[in-house]
C-alpha cells in the first residue's frame, strides 16, 4: 500500500497502464507503415512532458519492442521490392530512420534522468543494463540508415554513442549479456554494440548498395565475439576511436594526438580469419552455409564481394590504390544513366546536348583507372554507389562512362564522388540474337562496347538490364563487318543497366 502511495503520477494518457495496453493492442497487423506510424506517435506525445524516469522508460520500451516485427518488415520492403520507386523509397527510409531518431531520444532523456541524484535516478538503476545497450544499439541504426542514403554523420553523433558505452564500463556492467528484445533469442552487451558500430563505420561502407550494407553489419554481428575491443594498444591493434570526442574510428595509421582515458583501440583478432576461411568455403562450394544469419537466402555471387571488401577493411595494411592519384582542378559535364549515354555516343555529340538532365561537376583528382569529383548541389536522388554516368571533361569532344563506386555527402548539398572509368573508347552499336540466317531480321538491342582494358579475345559490353543471357549468342555489325558474339559472363549489374564479357570472332568479308 505504502508502494502506490508514493507511486508516481503523470497526466500523460500513456501513463495509464489500460491506455498503453489499447495502444499497443491496437495496431494494425496487417499494414507495418501505419503500425509504425502510430507507435511514432506515441513516442512523439512523450516529447515536452515532465514524465517521471522510471515510466518513461517503460513505455517507451513498450514501444520499442511492439515496433520491431513491424521495422522488419519495412526494412526487407525497402531492401528486396524489386519496383520500390523513389518516392516510396524514401517514405520508407524517412519513417524508418525518423523511428530511430525518436527512440534514441527518448532513451538518452532517460539516461539523463539516471544520471541525477534522486529517486528517479535510483529506480532506473536496475534498468541501466538494457537501457545502455538499446540506446547504443537506437544509435547504431540510426547511422546505418544513413549509410543507406550515403548521408553525413555529424560528429557529435560519436559523443551520444561514447556515453552510454562508458558509463556501463564504469559501473561494471559493459560486458554484461542480456536478451536486447524479448522473443528474438539474441543477447547483446553494451561493449559489443558499441563495438559492432565501430566496425561498421570503419568498414568503409560508402563503397557499397544499401543491401550490400545490410549483410555487411550481419557478417560484423556474425564475427562480433572475435573481435577485440581494449583501452591499451598493440602491436595487432588496426583502429582506435576516443569515446568521449566528436571524431569517427580512424586507422593507427594516424595516431591519437595524445592519450586519453576514453581511448579505445580495437582489432579483428581471430574475426579476419574466421572470414577468410568463410570465402574459401564459399568459393569452394559455391553456397552461402545455413549457419550463417544473413536475414535472408542470399547467392554466393552477392556475399562474396561484401566478405572480400570487408577482409580488405580489417586486413592489417589497408588496401592500396591501384593507380596513383593527381590533384587537378576541373570540370565534367555529367549524364546519369545509360539512355543518356545511348543517346550522346551513337549521335556524335561533341558539345553540350540540348534538353538532357546535363550536370556540372568538379573533379579534384584523376588516375588512369577513375577520378574524385565534387557535387555542390546534389539534384534527384538517383545518384548512388553503381550508378553508370557518361562524363565528358571541359574542351574535350569525347564522352567517356564511368560508374559511380564512392558516395560520401558531406552535407545535405555537398557530396564527395568515387568514380571508376569503364572505357575511354566507346562505340554505340545495337546486338541482336545471332539467327541461323543471315536474312533474318531483328530489331535488335542498343549497347556500348567497351572497346579498351579488355582480356585477349574478349569485348564487355554495356547493355540494358535483364539483356544477358548466357545461353544466348549474340552479333552485331561494325564497320561492315559481323561480329559474333558468344557470353562468358555478367560483370556487374546496375539498375539500368548490366556488364557483360563476350567471346567474339569476325565474319569473313563476303566474296565480290
Amino acid at each position: 500500500m505504502l508502494g502506490n502511495f508514493f507511486q508516481d503520477r503523470s497526466d500523460h494518457p500513456l501513463a495509464d497502464p489500460k491506455e498503453l495496453r489499447r495502444l499497443l493492442s491496437g495496431l494494425p497487423v496487417d499494414n507495418a507503415f501505419r503500425a509504425l506510424d502510430d507507435i511514432m506517435g506515441g513516442l512523439e506525445s512523450c516529447q515536452g512532458n515532465e514524465l517521471p524516469g522510471l515510466l518513461r522508460f517503460n513505455i517507451v520500451r513498450q514501444l520499442d519492442e511492439v515496433a520491431q516485427p513491424h521495422l522488419k518488415r519495412l526494412s526487407r520492403d525497402y531492401l528486396h521490392s524489386p519496383r520500390l520507386s523513389r518516392s516510396e523509397e524514401k517514405r520508407l527510409r524517412t519513417i524508418i530512420h525518423g523511428f530511430w531518431v525518436e527512440v534514441a531520444r527518448q532513451y538518452e532523456i532517460c539516461l539523463e534522468t539516471a544520471g541525477q541524484k534522486d529517486r528517479h535516478a535510483e529506480q532506473l538503476k536496475p534498468h541501466l543494463p538494457l537501457l545502455t545497450v538499446r540506446l547504443i544499439a537506437a544509435l547504431g541504426a540510426i547511422l546505418k540508415w544513413q549509410h543507406f542514403c550515403y548521408g553525413p554523420v555529424e560528429g557529435v553523433h560519436w559523443v551520444r554513442l561514447g556515453r552510454p558505452y562508458l558509463l556501463a564500463e564504469s559501473l561494471g556492467f559493459a560486458t554484461k549479456a542480456l536478451p536486447i528484445y524479448p522473443g528474438q533469442g539474441a543477447v547483446a552487451y553494451p561493449a559489443g554494440e558499441y563495438l559492432k558500430v565501430l566496425l561498421f563505420q570503419a568498414s568503409s561502407l560508402d563503397c557499397l548498395l544499401p543491401l550490400e550494407i545490410e549483410l555487411a553489419e550481419r557478417l560484423i554481428t556474425h564475427l562480433l565475439p572475435d573481435f577485440i575491443l581494449s583501452p591499451e594498444s598493440s602491436p595487432a591493434s588496426v583502429y582506435w576511436v576516443d569515446a568521449a570526442m566528436p571524431l569517427p574510428p580512424v586507422r593507427l595509421a594516424q595516431r591519437p594526438d595524445s592519450m586519453t582515458p576514453t581511448l579505445r583501440f580495437f582489432q579483428p583478432g581471430a574475426a579476419e580469419s574466421r572470414l577468410l576461411a568463410l570465402i574459401h568455403d564459399i568459393e569452394r562450394g559455391g553456397e552461402v552455409p545455413a549457419s550463417l544469419n544473413l536475414g535472408g537466402s542470399y547467392p554466393a555471387r552477392t556475399v562474396l564481394p561484401v566478405m572480400r571488401h570487408l577482409a580488405a577493411c580489417w586486413a592489417p595494411v589497408p588496401p592500396q590504390r591501384q593507380h596513383v592519384r593527381h590533384r587537378v582542378k576541373h570540370r565534367v559535364a555529367v549524364l546519369p544513366g545509360l539512355v543518356n549515354a545511348l543517346v550522346v555516343l551513337s549521335s556524335g555529340f561533341g558539345g553540350k546536348p540540348l534538353g538532357l538532365p546535363l550536370e556540372s561537376w568538379i573533379v579534384e583528382n584523376v588516375s588512369w583507372g577513375g577520378f574524385g569529383a565534387t557535387i555542390q548541389d546534389v539534384k534527384g536522388d538517383w545518384l548512388k554507389v553503381g550508378a553508370l554516368l557518361a562524363l565528358q571533361p571541359e574542351g574535350a569532344e569525347n564522352w567517356v562512362v564511368g560508374v559511380v563506386r564512392r558516395y560520401h555527402r558531406v552535407s545535405d548539398l555537398e557530396a564527395q564522388i568515387g568514380i571508376e572509368t569503364l572505357s575511354r573508347h566507346i562505340a554505340s552499336v545495337e546486338v541482336r540474337a545471332r539467327a541461323a540466317s543471315s536474312y533474318a531480321i531483328d530489331a535488335g538491342t542498343p549497347g556500348l562496347w567497351l572497346q579498351d582494358d579488355n582480356p585477349p579475345g574478349e569485348v564487355r559490353f554495356i547493355l540494358p538490364a535483364h539483356t544477358f543471357d548466357v545461353r544466348e549468342n549474340l552479333e552485331f555489325d561494325y564497320n561492315g563487318r559481323r561480329v559474333f558474339l558468344v557470353p562468358v559472363a555478367m560483370v556487374e549489374e546496375g539498375s539500368d543497366y548490366e556488364v557483360a564479357r563476350y567471346r567474339a570472332t569476325v565474319a569473313a568479308p563476303a566474296k565480290a
